[in-house]
């Protein structure tokens, strides 16, 4: 099986992975949790300049717009984000996050974007923590 056929499969695992493992977690040690999306954003990032490099800048359109499939496949992406969007929104109000650049950012990123305003958003919150005791 080619490489590229195999890696949804490992992000798929470790999704899984995470998510367990997030689910056990106690609040009181995720005070660096900001470091694990700050992470997958870069790498994602990198990963998606590779795409960009060889594929051109807007092969995900031609993907999305292909048939059925990649129509689902955008209605899931948009609604993952509406539902991470709606969730983050409130606290990233209290912390003085700037809505609208991140919204753009994530408009023009996808996920890369969206992992970063996450970890910005845990950053603050772990800052915010110390600071008030």
């Amino acid at each position: 099986m080619a490489f590229i056929k195999i890696l949804p499969f490992l992000a798929f695992g470790g999704f899984i992975l995470f998510a367990v493992i997030h689910a056990y977690r106690d609040d009181a040690t995720q005070n660096a949790g900001w470091l694990f999306p700050a992470g997958l954003s870069v790498a994602f990032l990198a990963w998606s300049i590779s795409a960009v490099l060889i594929e051109g800048p807007f092969g995900f359109w031609t993907e999305h717009t292909r048939n059925l499939w990649g129509n689902q496949i955008s209605f899931d992406l948009l609604l993952a984000v509406g539902i991470g969007w709606f969730l983050i929104v409130p606290q990233a109000k209290r912390l003085g996050m700037h809505l609208y650049l991140w919204l753009l950012l994530i408009v023009c990123t996808g996920s890369i974007g969206f992992l970063a305003m996450v970890s910005r958003l845990l950053f603050l919150r772990a800052r915010y923590a110390d600071t008030t005791g």
